[in-house]
């Protein structure tokens, strides 16, 4: 199968002086497929354990990402029940490399400051093992809806989800992150192949040419000057973009390196594939020193549309001027807790510790341990969102479903994905307990009004309720039947 978009004249022109030799190999990859990536969610599953399971043809992307795979596009993973049961992410593969180097510990704080849809997120909470905190913000409201949607499916629980711009933040919290991730707004060359144009940092598409490409420049030197004053000493910041033009990748970092010498590259791990970047692209009076410690991920070279990488180390070895405050906040009474009590005795297991709870206008969170005052923000997701309060009775939230594990809740109805009853159950309809044939459930607390899991293959997918002979179904309205694909 061969591919239809073509790129502009123009920066074909652009990259054919840039590549020289290089170039026919280049060109010949937008005739091409795009590349489909898939990325397992680990953590609730190892990637051995799905490739076992899963019903698509998976080929390991590269030593780069133990977790990624290539997928035919005609599997159709987004409309299958292992997605929606937050599964797997689907990112392109080049996509893929940007967390995996930015490298964050498990109990670290971690801001990725543009993170809309959320495929870098979800991987930066992966890697985290869902510890520390996890500080995942983008400016538009609408990008950051979809970014929390897509952190709820992945199950994260230490993650703050912020609507607000750079300076905002950095107001905030000041330098107290150890890795602070730009996947800057940028030009979107690397969307060629796959889009056939570029998109605005809001994802509508925009026609390219050279005056957008400095303007995305001008606009990714003020983000990254903002970026550096939320990474603490020995913290690093990690640049990254989806385009190939050199104003915005060797020339931004250098730009950058030039007004902030308490930064400096360093040489990250070499995978296969891995080129890197070009200092003598850079704009004529930037120094160029180091700048070939970048990466650049190119789709002749590489199984991916392409993306350019930085790791910056903050050497400054002072203290910051000021730290951030922990979260100040009144916990629930005892009174407004009893329906979550009563919910919580009658279908989960283990310790769900009050003293984190944040009951507000109604809606109960589980904050993070390391919670951090957020002053004036616009938050979207605090933590883990437990449910809705309401006179007489606790209503759980499909956020909580998809962040149990097996253990931690009480009764669950087990299906397996190419059941008739989870196509019903995706769709919205409510399942007659005469199908429940699970060896998971219990049909003493059935035939009760008790809340209980639905599961896919003995992974979380849903709540429903048992009541008047049936399993009620409590899927998301605005969830059901929809089979929307992952995205960058």
């Amino acid at each position: 199968m061969t591919n239809d978009n073509k790129p502009p004249s123009e920066f074909l022109a652009k990259m054919k002086r840039l590549l020289g030799a290089e170039y026919d190999n280049f060109a010949a990859t937008f005739a091409q497929p795009s590349q489909v990536g898939l990325r397992v969610n680990t953590l609730k599953i190892t990637p051995g354990d799905f490739n076992t399971m899963s019903p698509f043809a998976l080929k390991p992307v590269g030593d780069y990402a133990p977790a990624g795979f290539l997928l035919d596009d005609a599997s159709k993973p987004g409309g299958h029940p292992y997605h929606a049961a937050g599964l797997y992410y689907l990112q392109e593969p080049s996509a893929m490399a940007v967390a995996q180097l930015a490298d964050p510990q498990p109990g670290e704080w971690v801001l990725d400051i543009a993170a809309a849809p959320g495929g870098k997120s979800t991987h930066l909470a992966a890697l985290m093992q869902d510890t520390g905190l996890l500080v995942a913000n983008d400016m538009d409201a609408k990008r950051a809806s979809i970014l929390a949607e897509n952190m709820e499916r992945w199950g994260t629980r230490h993650a703050l989800i912020t609507n607000a711009h750079p300076e905002q933040l950095a107001a905030q919290f000041g330098p107290v992150f150890d890795r602070v991730l730009v996947d800057a707004p940028c030009s979107g060359e690397g969307m060629f192949r796959r889009l056939g144009s570029a998109k605005d940092a809001k994802g509508a598409k925009v026609a390219w040419n050279q005056e957008q490409v400095v303007a995305c420049a001008r606009r990714q030197t003020a983000v990254l000057h903002t970026a550096a004053t939320l990474v603490k000493p020995g913290g690093r910041l990690v640049y990254a973009t989806c385009t190939f033009a050199p104003e915005e990748n060797e020339s931004s970092i250098a730009r950058f390196l030039l007004t902030h010498p308490d930064f400096e590259l360093i040489e990250p791990p070499r995978f296969a594939g891995f080129d890197r970047g070009r200092p003598s692209w850079a704009d004529d009076g930037l120094p160029r020193e180091g700048l070939e410690k970048c990466i650049r991920l190119w789709p002749h070279r590489f199984p991916g549309e392409g993306h350019f990488i930085a790791v910056m180390q903050h050497v400054d070895t002072k203290k910051p001027d000021r730290f951030a405050k922990p979260v100040r906040f009144q916990p629930p009474k005892s009174s407004e807790l009893k329906v979550w009590r009563e919910f919580a005795r009658a279908t989960l297991r283990g310790e769900w510790p009050e003293e984190r709870m944040l009951l507000k206008n109604g809606r109960l969170y589980l904050l993070p341990p390391d919670a951090i005052e957020t002053g004036r923000l616009k938050l979207v997701r605090y933590g883990l969102l437990l449910g809705e309060v309401r006179p007489g009775y606790f209503k759980p939230a499909h956020a909580l479903a998809l962040a149990l594990k097996a253990e931690e809740v009480v009764t669950a109805v087990n299906f397996p994905a190419d059941a008739p009853e989870i196509a019903a159950y995706l769709s919205g309809h409510p399942l007659p307990m005469s199908d429940v044939r699970s060896p998971m459930s219990d049909y003493r607390l059935l035939i009760t009004d008790n809340w209980l899991l639905i599961t896919v293959d003995g992974l979380p997918l849903g709540w429903a309720k048992a009541s008047g002979g049936q399993l009620k179904n409590h899927y998301p309205r605005g969830l059901r039947i929809v089979k929307a694909e992952g995205r960058l």
